[in-house]
């Protein structure tokens, strides 16, 4: 297992030049380990049920859940950004391959409890458009990129995998440009050790906080009231 997270994190970074099905497909991939487990980190489902037993209350348990993962997500940004610019090509793929095994699983954990069924492809693949964050899904659903929102994709009437593949290519070019940018813009931070672990944890987190946002606002629930 932990040869295929490294492997799909190193298919995503290394195409700087284009996004293609390739790159797609490995996202797809990287989202099914997310979802069903992945190293030592239980799946969405499993999360989840322990979030809802701790706290009692689905939406309670949704905070809970969006805390948790920011911090996880913090620590992975740490950790492997703490080596300064010298380790910082070595490590931009478990970056990568963390922070959206990270995201995913929380906006799994979100739609799970709120009733959509996150082995359906199309579940999966609306939970996929939440890595962009409201205001960037917003603008490719405006520029006509995407068709549509994530709650229409999790309930269309039959799943659609060319969608998927889309989807998917769309959210690789994302995590591209982000990645890309935060390398930019602290640069001058990652050439002294330590210092760059803590913009990549600040980093990190903060962009979980905001798919998690993403997630809550566009999986409204779907449990009966009671």
């Amino acid at each position: 297992m932990a040869t295929s997270a490294r492997d799909v994190g190193k298919a995503i970074a290394t195409i700087p030049g284009r996004v293609g099905p390739t790159a797609g497909s490995a996202l797809l991939r990287l989202v099914d380990l997310a979802i069903d487990g992945v190293y030592t980190l239980p799946g969405a489902k499993t999360s989840a049920a322990r979030a809802l037993q701790k706290r009692g209350d689905s939406e309670a348990a949704v905070e809970w859940l969006i805390t948790s993962h920011i911090a996880m997500a913090s620590a992975q940004g740490f950790a492997t950004n703490v080596g300064g610019v010298v380790t910082t090509i070595i490590t931009t793929p478990a970056n990568i391959t963390g922070v959206v095994v990270i995201q995913m699983r929380l906006v799994a954990c979100i739609a799970h409890l709120r009733g959509y069924d996150v082995d359906d492809r199309r579940v999966r693949t609306a939970m996929l458009m939440c890595l962009l964050g409201d205001d960037e899904l917003r603008r490719q659903i405006e520029s006509g990129r995407l068709p549509t929102s994530p709650m229409a994709v999790a309930t269309a009437p039959v799943s659609d995998s060319d969608l998927d593949l889309k989807v998917a290519e769309r959210i690789v070019a994302d995590v591209l440009a982000n990645v890309g940018g935060k390398r930019l813009s602290s640069l001058v931070g990652r050439k002294i050790p330590l210092i760059g672990g803590g913009v990549g944890a600040i980093y990190d987190g903060y962009g979980t906080h905001v798919i998690g946002q993403c997630a809550k606002a566009q999986l409204p629930t779907r449990r009966p009231a009671g």
